[in-house]
């Protein structure tokens, strides 16, 4: 198996990020104001989104394909991107979802910039959603 490399997609890539999304039927799609990040082998086989918010960083768009999950991929995409912000990097998740993201060093963040807790007010509107934080160490 080839090592898996996890870096920063550059720009003139983009596009592949949302043919990785739309290749999983996932209804994510890559953002053009943020930083897109990408685990790969040949091809990419995860991806996540850090949008500029605030002081810190929303992520949003974590996706691994099905045939690499359990591998810890998620865990060392999103810890590797982190790694490389100033201040806080917040998401927000299914509540199913606490336990592995707390796994990976984020915790439940009510103190969120004005402009993400209105974003989140918005969705709980149609679904369940929680705001996970996380301070990355530099």
């Amino acid at each position: 198996m080839t090592t898996l490399v996890y870096a920063p997609l550059e720009a003139p890539l983009w596009p592949l990020m949302n043919k990785f999304y739309r290749a999983h039927q996932s209804s994510m799609k890559a953002s053009k104001d943020s930083q897109l990040w990408v685990a790969r082998q040949e091809e990419i086989v995860a991806g996540l989104c850090l949008r500029p918010a605030a002081h810190g960083h929303w992520l949003t768009g974590l996706f691994v394909a099905p045939a690499v999950r359990g591998r810890g991929i998620a865990a060392a995409l999103v810890g590797t991107a982190a790694s490389t912000c100033e201040g806080p990097v917040w998401l927000f998740c299914d509540p199913e979802l606490q336990g592995f993201y707390e796994r990976l060093g984020f915790s439940l963040d009510t103190d969120l910039p004005q402009v993400l807790h209105e974003r989140l007010v918005r969705y709980q509107r149609n679904k369940a959603m929680i705001a996970m934080g996380l301070t990355p160490t530099l």
